[in-house]
């Protein structure tokens, strides 16, 4: 047997074994030491006329995970494979090594008598980190484990700084934000995350292409701030003079290609709101918008419940979950309770009893809610008490109905009590995820509400909307009755992924810079 030179192996704990120098966690005098070792070998290999930067391209026939998903059809067979290294153990003339490429990691065994003495010299000085490329036959080891037995070694890419801990990966959350490439690397956990994103967001748009909706795409500029309460990001545009703000949300303009024609439209956008930071909130977030013709916030209620619970089954295959130790069905169908009711089972305080704007403002002093200056109404005090009371009770999926119209301004009233719309909300884990609406197509109501807003922009709310006087006259073509939707996409992946903070799920969270600190 060919494997039989193999003397010594010891195997089983290959990603513990590093190189010496690297192997504990070290200091940044360390770190700037051992670069400097480095430069010294980059130096070297130019010298010799072997600068791995120099190579452009480099031709692999497999992934780790292919050689070890098809082992049976390639065993004894030639592969050449690409990646970087992550554990080397020299053992006189044979060593051991890992590589890790994008689907995995795969061990190969590296000997002087298959390599020729001076390359076999060469791979010896590589590093961990360094971007190597191996070809070689496939075989198990005689601890089952399978492995490229290397006939040539290629140094592609030389890692000029060390990776942090090798025994234990990156933990420094601030720096493992900030340097996702490096946490990547070390983590696997964290790359399988932002790979059940994408899954995430393509088997959404599989659930949506296949119920007829039509993904569009509406502009991140604008000229006025409309779609939702929220500061914006403001920028000038030096050609036409003008003062343009970053999206807060699409709103507006999908429901203008509803009056267009479109009956169902979605789009998986970014939004940006200039507002606080935490483990809730990333200032550039992601968002599904949906609307659909001839459909009322029932509708979407039903949409809501099939899309997170079939992206449930997708990740997880259950539509049971556990979020950070709780338990959580996302079996349908969701709990459904107006604001009201829910206000009144968890405070004992119902509101259809109170009528008028100083009987709440008396309720809500006795009861110590803080109010906002000019939010002193009735309905403003009935949100506020949801948010102060309810919200965080609210773990099993649970949605809330029939807002209060001053927090509802693109929203239908309800018929038989109009100080009330037909929107809900989706809490899950005391969390929103989903806001939807009946949406408002009387452009007579919509033009009021939306000079009620700018006003209160011009009275120094700064997340009031402005007047959209183009929406409104979209609405006097005629919108027909329609049910809209909104999903938080950034907060549902930290559902489904197990996520404690919106940073775990964005490749590149907005970070302060480090000169501020």
């Amino acid at each position: 047997m060919r494997e039989n030179n193999i003397k010594n192996e010891k195997t089983n704990n290959m990603n513990n074994q590093v190189n010496d120098a690297e192997n504990q966690e070290i200091t940044e005098l360390d770190v700037n030491h051992l670069m400097q070792i480095r430069k010294e070998k980059l130096d070297k290999l130019i010298e010799e006329g072997k600068n791995p930067y120099e190579i452009t391209k480099f031709n692999r026939t497999h992934t780790s995970k292919q050689i070890v998903d098809n082992y049976a059809e390639l065993e004894g067979k030639d592969v050449t494979i690409a990646g970087r290294l992550m554990a080397k153990r020299i053992m006189g003339k044979a060593s051991f090594c890992h590589i890790q490429d994008s689907e995995g990691k795969i061990q190969s065994y590296v000997s002087i008598n298959d390599l020729g003495e001076e390359s076999y010299k060469e791979f010896k000085e590589y590093d961990i980190g360094d971007i190597i490329g191996i070809t070689g036959f496939v075989f198990k080891t005689r601890t089952e484990e399978i492995s490229i037995h290397a006939k040539e070694v290629t140094l592609l890419c030389k890692s000029l700084k060390p990776l942090p801990e090798k025994f234990h990966g990156l933990k420094d959350t601030d720096l493992r934000y900030r340097q996702r490439y490096v946490d990547l690397i070390v983590n696997p956990e964290v790359k399988d995350t932002f790979v059940k994103r994408t899954m995430i967001i393509k088997e959404l748009r599989r659930i949506l292409d296949e119920k007829g909706y039509f993904e569009v795409e509406t502009p991140i500029l604008n000229n006025l701030i409309t779609g939702d309460a929220a500061r914006p990001f403001e920028t000038h545009h030096h050609t036409l003079d003008i003062d343009m703000y970053l999206r807060i949300a699409p709103e507006l303009n999908l429901k203008r290609l509803i009056v267009g024609g479109f009956d169902k439209v979605y789009e998986i956008c970014k939004n940006f709101r200039n507002e606080g930071m935490d483990i809730k909130h990333n200032p550039e977030f992601t968002n599904m918008e949906l609307y659909s013709a001839f459909e009322d916030y029932h509708d979407m209620m039903n949409i809501t419940e099939e899309i997170i619970s079939k992206l449930a089954l997708k990740v997880t295959g259950n539509t049971k979950i556990t979020y950070q130790g709780t338990e959580i069905d996302l079996t349908p169908p969701f709990n459904r309770v107006t604001m009201i009711d829910a206000i009144k089972n968890e405070t004992g305080i119902d509101f259809n009893e109170i009528t008028t704007d100083e009987e709440a403002q008396k309720i809500a002093k006795e009861k110590n809610v803080q109010l906002e200056e000019g939010k002193t109404t009735r309905g403003h005090i009935i949100n506020e008490f949801f948010e102060t009371f309810v919200e965080e009770t609210l773990i099993q999926p649970t949605f809330i109905m029939d807002f209060p119209i001053e927090v509802s301004p693109l929203t239908k009233k309800k018929k038989d009590e109009p100080k009330l719309t037909e929107r809900f909300e989706l809490y899950i884990g005391g969390r929103e995820y989903a806001n939807a609406y009946s949406e408002l197509n009387d452009p007579i109501d919509q033009y009021d509400r939306l000079k009620k807003q700018a006003e209160a922009r011009a009275n120094g709310d700064e997340e009031a909307g402005m007047m959209d006087e183009d929406f409104v006259n979209a609405l006097e073509i005629g919108m027909p009755p329609t049910g809209g939707l909104g999903i938080g996409l950034d907060r549902l992946i930290m559902l489904l992924t197990d996520s404690p903070s919106i940073r775990d799920i964005l490749l590149f969270p907005t970070m302060k810079p480090l000169s501020d600190h």
